[in-house]
């Protein structure tokens, strides 16, 4: 009795940090979207050119180190936002490019299919509680071959090479989706900013990738 006792609260105690970081973890994404959202409203409006995108993504990540150094401590929460800012800021000019070039409503179709993804696989891997861990070498090693045909593509200039590679992204951002969701709940990520951050990248990349499949599919040509 006493033996079960012991599990039984260890077990309540697992689920309610569980539980903690979940919490923690959507509400600082939620708050990142919209800060991020909010310095890509800024520089789209201050019409920036490709090479200051660069700019904003390289300083991006670099306090992405940042962050990881400091995820354990309260400076690691005001890095979070200098990271998810800058990287909003980076999508002002890709955002102004594709409003130049998309069909109107192109930008709001993007957003509503990420947040539909979204919210159905991370709502399925938190209510059917499966383990997705398998996907995650499958899913590291797809990222890989992407990056590569990316730096290959810089060179070639291959249009249809270019789609597959924005349908490939959408695939593997998607399975990212279900892996992390289903580490914070299976406890292998406690790091409420960390697992911020892995979602944040999942659906930054995926709303690019479907950005430019919609754009190329749902245009007149």
């Amino acid at each position: 009795m006493e033996q079960r006792s012991v599990y039984s609260t260890s077990d309540t105690r697992s689920a309610v940090e569980v539980n903690k970081v979940l919490k923690n973890t959507y509400m600082l994404l939620s708050m990142t979207l919209v800060f991020s959202a909010f310095c890509a409203w800024i520089t789209m409006g201050m019409e920036l050119s490709g090479i200051a995108r660069i700019g904003l993504l390289l300083a991006a990540f670099a306090s992405l180190f940042a962050v990881s150094k400091y995820a354990n401590s309260s400076a690691g929460l005001a890095l979070v936002f200098v990271f998810t800012g800058l990287m909003g800021a980076a999508l002002g000019p890709l955002l102004n490019y594709y409003l130049n070039v998309g069909y109107p409503g192109l930008i709001m179709e993007a957003f509503g299919a990420t947040a539909i993804i979204f919210v159905a696989l991370s709502g399925y891997a938190l209510v059917s509680k499966k383990d997705f861990s398998f996907l995650g070498g499958f899913l590291v090693v797809g990222l890989v071959f992407a990056i590569i045909a990316i730096v290959a593509n810089l060179f070639f200039q291959v249009p249809a090479l270019s789609l597959a590679i924005n349908a490939v992204i959408v695939f593997i951002m998607s399975g990212f989706i279900l892996y992390d969701t289903s580490r914070i709940m299976k406890g292998g990520e406690t790091n409420y900013i960390m697992a911020t951050v892995a979602l944040y990248l999942n659906i930054y990349n995926l709303f690019t990738s479907l950005l430019a499949l919609l754009n190329a599919f749902g245009g007149d040509d």
